[in-house]
C-alpha cells in the first residue's frame, strides 16, 4: 500500500462528493455553501482583513530586512528566466481572468452601488470606485502570494525539501510533515486550490459568453457557458502536456501581448488625458489610506459592502495561494528573496493600476462626462462590461475580438497552471507529475466550474472562495512563523561559522 499516496485519494474523494453533490442537488449545495458562508462573514471577516495586512507587512520585512539577501537556490544559481518571461508568468498565473472581468465592471459596480454612507452616481463615489479597484487588487494580493511562493521556493530549492506545502512547516513540526498534519495541510492545500481557481475559470467562462454575445450575437445563456468550458477545458489539457518551459511559457507571453495591445489601443483611442488624471490621482489615494482601508471593517455603516467586496477578495486570493505559490516558487529559483519580494510585489500591482486607470477610466468618463448609462448594466451583467464600452470605442469589433482572444488564452493559462500545480501537489513533489494526474485535475476543476455554476452562479462561485479560504489563511500565518524561524536560524549559522 505505499505506493498509494494518501493526499491524492483523500482530497479527490473531497472534491469529487462536492462536484456530485452540486450535480445531483444543485439546491442543497447552494444553501449549504450559503449558510457556511453567512458564518465565516459573520465571525471571521475582520480576521480575513488582518491576516492581510500581516502578510503585507510580513513581505517587506523580507524585502528590507537581512533576509533578502538570502538567495532561492544555491548561492551561485542563476535565474532560470529572464525578466520578461518571469514577468510575463507571474501576472498570468496570479491575476488572469479576474483582471479582465472586473477592469471594467468592478470601478462602475462601486461607482453606482457603494457603500450605505456615500452617494452612488457621484464624483465622490467614482473617486471611491477607483481607490478600492486599486486596493483589491494592488499589493495585498501579491504579498499573500508571496508568503506562499518564498516559503515553498526557500524550502524546495535552499533546502532540498520537497516541494509541498508541508514541507514549509518542518521548522515547527518537524517529522510530523511526513505523518497525519502535513498530509492534512496539502489536502487543504488541493481543496483550496481546486476551488480557487473554479471561481477564475467560472468568471472567465461568462465573460468569454458576454463576449461572443456582443460580437457575433451568439445567445448568451448557461448552455453557451458550459459549451465555452468544454471546449477551453479540451484546448488547455493538449497544452498541459507540452510542459512549463513550452506551453506555459508561451501562453504567457502571449498573453501579456495581447494584453499590452488592448491597453495600448483603448488609452489611445479613450481619453488620454482623463485616464492619466485618474491613475495619478488614485495611486496617490491608494498610498496615503492605504492603512486605513486595510483595518476597516465598517462595523456601523457598509459592513456588509466590505464583507461582499474585500472580505471576497481577500479570501480568494488565499484560496489562490497554493496554486499561484507553487507556479510562482518553481518559476523564481535563483533569484534573491529581496529581488523576488520587490519583483513580484510591486510590478503586477503596477501593471493592475495602469489597467484599472484605462479600463475603469474610460467606462467612467463614459458616465461622468458624456453621460451614457452604462453602470447600471455593468452591476446587472458584471460579464458584458467590458465589451459595452469597447462597443462606444472605433474599432470596436476588432478591440472586442481581441478581448475574447485576451480571455481565453487567460483561460487556458490559468487552468494549464493549476492542472501542473494539482498534480504535482498530488505526486508527492514532483515536478514531473503523471499525465493521467494532469488531465484527472483539469476535468475535475473544470466540473467543479461548471457546477458551482449551475447551482448558484456567480455568487455561488465566490461562496465556495471563501468557505475554501478560512482554514488556509490560519495555515499561512503559521507558515509566516515558520519561513522566519529557518531563515533566521541560517543567518545566525552563518554569522557563527564564519
Amino acid at each position: 500500500m505505499k505506493h498509494l499516496n494518501p493526499v491524492f485519494i483523500i482530497s479527490l474523494s473531497i472534491v469529487l462528493a462536492l462536484v456530485a453533490l452540486g450535480a445531483l442537488a444543485p439546491d442543497l449545495l447552494d444553501s449549504s455553501s450559503a449558510l457556511v458562508h453567512g458564518f465565516i462573514l459573520e465571525r471571521f471577516g475582520f480576521a480575513y482583513l488582518l491576516a492581510g495586512i500581516a502578510f503585507l507587512g510580513f513581505c517587506l520585512v523580507m524585502a528590507i530586512g537581512p533576509y533578502g539577501k538570502l538567495k532561492l537556490g544555491a548561492d551561485e544559481e542563476k535565474p532560470q528566466y529572464g525578466y520578461f518571461g518571469w514577468f510575463s508568468m507571474l501576472f498570468a498565473a496570479g491575476m488572469g481572468i479576474g483582471l479582465i472581468f472586473w477592469g471594467v465592471a468592478e470601478p462602475l459596480s462601486h461607482y453606482i452601488a457603494p457603500p450605505a454612507y456615500l452617494e452612488s452616481g457621484t464624483p465622490e463615489s467614482a473617486a471611491f470606485a477607483m481607490r478600492y479597484s486599486f486596493f483589491h487588487w494592488g499589493l495585498h494580493p501579491w504579498a499573500i502570494y508571496i508568503v506562499m511562493s518564498l516559503s515553498l521556493a526557500y524550502f524546495s530549492f535552499r533546502r532540498g525539501m520537497p516541494p509541498l506545502i508541508s514541507s514549509c512547516f518542518y521548522p515547527l513540526i518537524g517529522d510530523h510533515i511526513y505523518g497525519f498534519v502535513g498530509k492534512s495541510i496539502d489536502i487543504l492545500a488541493v481543496f483550496a486550490t481546486v476551488f480557487g481557481v473554479a471561481t477564475s475559470l467560472g468568471l472567465g467562462a461568462l465573460q468569454i459568453g458576454g463576449g461572443l454575445s456582443q460580437v457575433f450575437g451568439i445567445p448568451s445563456g448557461m448552455t453557451t457557458t458550459l459549451i465555452i468550458i468544454v471546449v477551453v477545458t479540451i484546448l488547455y489539457l493538449i497544452s498541459s502536456m507540452t510542459g512549463l518551459d513550452k506551453g506555459i511559457q508561451i501562453l504567457s507571453r502571449t498573453n501579456v501581448f495581447i494584453a499590452l495591445i488592448l491597453l495600448a489601443a483603448v488609452a489611445i483611442l479613450g481619453p488620454t488625458n482623463f485616464i492619466l488624471d485618474v491613475f495619478t490621482d488614485t495611486l496617490g489615494a491608494y498610498l496615503s489610506q492605504l492603512l486605513p482601508m486595510s483595518l476597516t471593517t465598517a462595523p456601523f455603516e457598509g459592513f456588509d459592502w466590505i464583507n461582499s467586496w474585500t472580505v471576497f477578495y481577500w479570501a480568494w486570493w488565499i484560496s489562490w495561494s497554493p496554486f499561484v505559490g507553487l507556479f510562482v516558487a518553481g518559476i523564481s529559483r535563483g533569484r534573491t528573496v529581496r529581488e523576488f519580494v520587490l519583483g513580484a510585489l510591486l510590478v503586477p500591482a503596477l501593471l493592475a493600476f495602469v489597467w484599472f486607470s484605462v479600463f475603469g477610466g474610460a467606462a467612467l468618463h463614459m458616465e461622468l462626462r458624456q453621460g451614457v448609462d452604462i453602470a447600471s448594466g455593468a452591476v446587472a451583467d458584471s460579464s458584458g462590461a467590458l465589451f459595452v464600452v469597447l462597443g462606444a470605442f472605433p474599432l470596436s469589433g476588432v478591440l472586442s475580438i481581441l478581448a475574447v482572444l485576451l480571455l481565453s488564452v487567460f483561460f487556458i493559462t490559468s487552468a494549464d497552471s493549476a492542472t501542473f500545480v494539482l498534480a504535482m501537489m498530488t505526486s508527492r513533489g514532483s515536478f514531473s507529475p503523471p499525465a493521467a494526474k494532469r488531465i484527472g485535475w483539469g476535468v475535475v476543476q473544470s466540473s467543479a466550474a461548471a457546477v458551482l455554476l449551475l447551482s448558484g452562479g456567480l455568487e455561488a462561485l465566490q461562496r465556495m472562495a471563501i468557505v475554501a479560504a478560512l482554514p488556509f489563511m490560519f495555515v499561512m500565518l503559521f507558515m509566516m512563523r515558520s519561513l522566519l524561524r529557518a531563515m533566521s536560524y541560517e543567518l545566525r549559522y552563518e554569522r557563527n561559522s564564519n
